[in-house]
């Protein structure tokens, strides 16, 4: 057994997290959080918080394996530096991974949010016993991991794995700023851009729609709209078999390229699998070659709600002392 911590760095919270890891299972013994403020707030907090944590749990640098740092990217995960991440304005170039080394004495590495939680899927969720994975987040975007022959895959200079940038159609909502990307069809944002556009046809076309009667489309959320397909509700399901169809297109790709044993979906996917997994499969069965889909199985995140807590610690069980 051998005592972990983790450090998420997110764009309005922070979380410190301590685990004990066992072989391919962790447990998450303390946890502290606090808000996000700019940036050297933000680094002396994290450091008060890892010692209150430490203090707190009988940790020292003698009896703590690794640190684990989860940030949104970009990032040189080599070099242990935050560049300019669109979600933490004035982290332009920060050493996060030697101030913290430097800080408690103790081995410390960093991964982008979305590799991170590939490497807890991989080690502790639903890939776990796999050697060549992929991770969707799904969730307010749509960022991906990859776990290529038993390690994490991160390419040249850490842009691996930006699926969301893959443009699926001429036309469509807007992610990763393009129209018809994989994450304009497939996040909480693109499926609420979905949502208005035919919420918008709808009622110029003099028809009512139950869980927009006021019209106004800007309250509309991906929730909304799952609530509403699963009670049933035509439009709404309509909405989600787009999602699910382009879901489709796209893995069909991945699973072209990568040959992956396991695709693991998070966030949106994981709360409306029974939903969403039908359109979805019809599509690859068409698309995907026959031999890799075949080896090919498609699972809601094993971590569910409870990823990000296992990220930063994930990070930190892969790191060699």
């Amino acid at each position: 057994m051998k005592n972990i911590l983790g450090i998420d760095i997110g764009g309005t919270k922070c979380a410190i997290t301590y685990g004990r890891q066992e072989e391919d299972r962790v447990e998450i013994v303390d946890k502290a959080y606090f808000h996000t403020a700019d940036v050297t707030r933000t680094i002396n907090e994290i450091k008060a918080s890892v010692a209150e944590v430490m203090q707190r749990n009988s940790l020292t640098a003698g009896n703590t394996a690794a640190i684990g740092i989860s940030c949104g990217g970009p990032l040189d995960s080599a070099k242990g530096i935050v560049m300019s991440p669109p979600n933490l304005p004035g982290w332009d170039g920060i050493p996060i991974v030697d101030i913290i080394r430097e800080e408690f004495g103790i081995p410390t590495a960093i991964h982008n949010d979305a590799n991170a939680c590939a490497l807890a899927e991989w080690k502790f969720g639903a890939g776990r016993g796999s050697r060549n994975m992929v991770f969707l987040t799904f969730g307010t975007g749509l960022g991906a991991g990859m776990i290529l022959n038993g390690k994490l895959y991160t390419g040249a200079n850490d842009n691996a794995g930006e699926l969301g940038h893959i443009r699926l159609s001429d036309f469509g909502p807007v992610g990763y700023g393009k129209s018809g990307s994989f994450e304009g069809f497939c996040s909480g944002g693109g499926i609420q851009q979905l949502a208005q556009a035919y919420v918008k046809e709808y009622t110029q076309m003099g028809k009512k729609v139950a869980w927009c009667t006021d019209g106004d489309t800007s309250r509309i959320t991906a929730k909304t709209v799952a609530e509403a397909a699963n009670s049933g509700d035509p439009l709404a399901q309509e909405i989600y078999r787009t999602s699910s169809e382009y879901l489709g297109k796209g893995l069909a790709m991945v699973i072209d390229i990568i040959n992956p044993e396991v695709i693991v979906i998070g966030s949106i996917y994981t709360r409306n699998e029974a939903l969403m997994k039908p359109d979805m499969v019809r599509v690859i069965e068409k698309e995907a070659l026959h031999l890799s889909r075949k080896v090919c199985r498609i699972l809601p995140a094993g971590l569910g709600e409870y990823i990000g807590d296992y990220a930063a610690l994930s990070v930190a069980a892969t790191i060699e002392n």
